[in-house]
């Protein structure tokens, strides 16, 4: 549909001489911001976001409040623009602007608008153009109408988008209920001054929860500081962390401010605050209680404005029973805690998440644009990823580079499991399933390689019945499916059941 608008702007823009043309379509015409779909004409892709800003609003305004044609022979002279700074700015002259409206019950707000501005002639647009325009707009109802049933569909299907709303949270990529959960904590804790524990397993992005955090917050104008506890050894932790004064240590020869100070009026970030030292537990403690401390040396306490966020992946509760970490300090840490699930939990990410790396790893090293194929999205998807989100993100990096080396424009299996060697066609099956270590392997390829071979023996046991199979091995036929596809796995030729060349799965 978006090459068709397009298309169909630069023609209206062709027949009436415009100099630009716009079509922007709009969920609620008070919301800000970026409407849902637009399209330019008589700019280059680059300038689009540009130009787009400096279009007339009041002209836009005026057409989608009064559901009628806007149509001025100058923007600049017109009275009722002539105030709008965009106008100034951009020298607007000849405008035209009609609302696009579906056959609806009285009263209902247009669905968007055609704007078109400046002629090439340096002349007014004239009553036929009006016609046109508004003939043009009454045949892109029906698209328009067409565009917003797609955006409220996707927006059904998101449950994280009413909480995205309440967070600058662009960067965290996925739609599962289990990261719209964590969403929904972070939509209720972001606003509040109030210290947040972010557990869950190594690598489902704590780092990146707290930075939302910090940035969706009331403290977004200040420095968002990070310190991992596990980083440092004891002896400089507690200055790193508030700082010493000229003498407290061996290296201490002149004034240190610690993260503390640097955070202020900010938040400090301390990641796997399971390590922190019990020396360091009490000062911290004093800190969250007070929001005072002392740094080394000092004997009068400084006064700390910061906010403070904690992550670790070590179960805390179980530390404290165990007198390995202060009772008093996790409870003061957990006041809002938020758990990260493990990318197990939300494997309906998984594909996106691939994605969203493949595109960033392209973008980052500077190679041209790769995208997985169906066959390596479906290999992400089945593998198990220990390493959670992380992990995924350093397989996917390698393949696209390793795809891009080889001038191909997709990323297949064998760039993202390179160790993996799928039983050649004809070969025979393993007789059974070794339980020997796979040496030279590493614990991905070691995992992906076993559950080939179970897969691959539970298959020939049942006559390659895949839904018997996935029966026998506790799956859903459909998983099996995908798992068949995602190992290359193929039946030897000349079985009683074989299925015909280029058949596919039901």
């Amino acid at each position: 549909m978006e090459p068709f608008l397009a298309e169909a702007l630069a023609l209206i823009v062709q027949i009436t001489g415009a100099l630009r043309g716009y079509v922007e379509i709009v969920s609620d015409p008070d919301a800000r911001g970026e409407p849902p779909f637009w399209v330019a004409h008589g700019c280059q892709d680059k300038d689009v976001a540009e130009i787009r800003a400096a279009f007339s609003r009041g002209v836009i305004a005026e057409a989608l409040a009064t559901g009628r044609t806007i149509i001025t022979v100058s923007a600049l002279r017109d009275p009722r623009f002539r105030a709008n700074e965009s106008v100034e700015r951009n020298r607007i002259e000849a405008v035209i602007c009609a609302p696009i409206s579906v056959r609806s019950p009285a009263g209902a707000p247009p669905l968007g608008v055609v704007y078109l501005q400046n002629r090439i002639e340096k002349d007014r647009f004239t009553e036929e153009d009006r016609r046109r325009v508004e003939a043009f707009a009454r045949h892109l109802a029906p698209f328009a109408d067409r565009l917003m049933l797609r955006f409220r569909r996707r927006d059904e299907a998101d449950p994280t988008l009413p909480f995205r709303r309440a967070l600058r949270a662009d960067a965290i990529v996925g739609k599962s209920p289990a990261l719209a959960l964590v969403l929904s904590q972070a939509a209720v804790a972001a606003p509040l001054d109030v210290t947040v524990l972010l557990t869950g397993p190594s690598g489902t992005g704590k780092t990146q929860l707290a930075r939302v955090l910090h940035e969706s917050g009331p403290r977004a104008r200040g420095p968002f500081v990070e310190l991992n506890c596990a980083a440092l050894p004891e002896t400089l932790l507690e200055s790193e962390l508030f700082g010493a004064l000229p003498g407290a240590h061996s290296t201490a020869s002149r004034k240190m401010d610690g993260k503390v100070a640097a955070a202020d009026k900010g938040t400090l970030f301390l990641d796997e605050i399971g390590e922190l030292k019990p020396s360091a537990q009490a000062k911290l403690l004093q800190l969250l209680q007070s929001r005072e401390y002392y740094p080394l040396g000092a004997t009068r306490p400084v006064r700390a404005d910061v906010r403070v966020i904690a992550a670790t992946n070590v179960d805390l509760k179980a530390a404290a029973q165990r007198k390995e970490f202060r009772e008093d300090l996790f409870y003061r840490l957990q006041v809002l805690p938020i758990r990260l699930p493990a990318l197990s939990e939300r494997r309906e990410d998984i594909a996106l998440l691939a994605e969203h790396f493949c595109a960033e790893a392209c973008k980052t090293h500077g190679l041209p644009a790769v995208h997985l194929s169906v066959d390596a999205l479906c290999a992400v998807e089945a593998a198990e990823w220990s390493g959670n989100a992380r992990e995924l993100a350093h397989a996917v990096e390698a393949a696209a580079i390793r795809a891009a080396a080889q001038g191909v424009p997709q990323v297949e299996r064998r760039h993202l499991f390179p160790g993996d060697i799928a039983a050649p066609e004809g070969a025979a099956a393993a007789p059974a399933i070794t339980t020997a270590p796979y040496r030279g392997l590493t614990f991905q390829e070691a995992t992906r390689r076993f559950q080939a071979e179970l897969l691959r023996a539970a298959l020939e046991e049942c006559g390659w019945n895949v839904g018997e199979a996935a029966s026998k091995l506790d799956l859903a036929r459909s998983h099996a499916y995908k798992l068949v596809r995602a190992f290359g796995l193929t039946r030897r030729r000349g079985g009683p059941d074989e299925p015909r060349p280029g058949a596919k799965p039901p």
